[in-house]
């Protein structure tokens, strides 16, 4: 299994990055107005919002390659937490496409959404 790039400061994101944790709850509302919930799934779904900016050409290619190597949001990825560290196993990119802006020498940028996978 592949992992998510690190840029060359030994870092997985840069500032400002988000960090979502959300649960699947359901509502069942019945006709004499009583409500049952249930959770649709057993742990929350993580996902992150990973915004990079004055990247290298070679950090730029790096990314580049894995999103290619993923075929966009068809693979899937160890993905480490950048706020407490965590390795999440199985995680893949939300889209398909990759914006990649190249402003000058050593200036690339992009963003992507990396969502963990139910297993």
């Amino acid at each position: 299994m592949t992992s998510f790039p690190i840029l060359k400061t030994a870092a997985v994101a840069q500032y400002p990055a988000s960090r979502l944790t959300a649960f699947r709850n359901q509502t069942l509302r019945f006709i004499d107005g009583t409500e049952q919930r249930y959770r649709g799934s057993a742990s929350p779904l993580r996902r992150w919002k990973i915004t990079l900016k004055q990247l290298d050409e070679g950090e730029v290619r790096a990314m580049e390659k894995f999103f290619a190597s993923n075929s966009g949001r068809f693979g899937s990825f160890a993905f480490t937490d950048p706020w407490d560290g965590t390795v999440y196993p199985t995680c893949s990119l939300e889209s398909d496409d990759l914006d990649v802006t190249i402003a000058a020498e050593m200036n690339g940028s992009l963003a992507l959404t990396i969502v963990e996978n139910r297993k």
